[in-house]
């Protein structure tokens, strides 16, 4: 994870592009993962951590009614999130993440591991699906924040 965070950093800088993260499951830890690394303060333009459906609706603008019918771990809610991250933070690259990292919260419909990260680089977007199966909060953290690393690495 390290070394992703860091190649990734080198090629934001060597691009001149800049990266915002809007976070739920991650808690901070895809932002802690680009700003540990050295040169980050070249790149990295904003970090929210939206965990509450309130702050998905008042600092994100996520429509409520996006939140009651498909839920906040949702394709719908991600989308959202990522556009409305991209408004705000003007940043080349937008990122968000939502999910459920468990161990309780999860349901048959939305399994613990069930995660939505949203990337947005100029009209280009792509939300992604991911379950994490077998694994521990942490674990699940980990694993969300290393697919969005990689993410973002295909899309610089």
């Amino acid at each position: 994870m390290k070394n992703l965070a860091n190649k990734i950093v080198h090629k934001l800088i060597k691009k001149k592009l800049k990266v915002s993260f809007a976070e739920s499951c991650t808690g901070g830890l895809l932002s802690s993962s680009i700003t540990s690394m050295s040169g980050s303060s070249k790149v990295f333009n904003l970090g929210l951590v939206t965990y509450s459906n309130k702050a998905k609706i008042e600092v994100l603008k996520v429509p409520k009614k996006i939140i009651s019918k498909y839920g906040a771990v949702s394709k719908e809610c991600c989308l959202s999130m990522v556009k409305n991250l991209s408004k705000i933070s003007k940043a080349s690259i937008s990122v968000s993440v939502t999910g459920i990292a468990g161990p309780n919260g999860g349901t048959k419909l939305k399994p613990v591991g069930l995660v939505y990260i949203g990337i947005k680089k100029g009209s280009k977007i792509i939300i992604k699906e991911n379950l994490f199966k077998n694994k521990n909060r942490v674990a699940i953290q980990k694993a969300t924040v290393n697919a969005s690393l990689n993410l973002i690495d295909k899309i610089i």
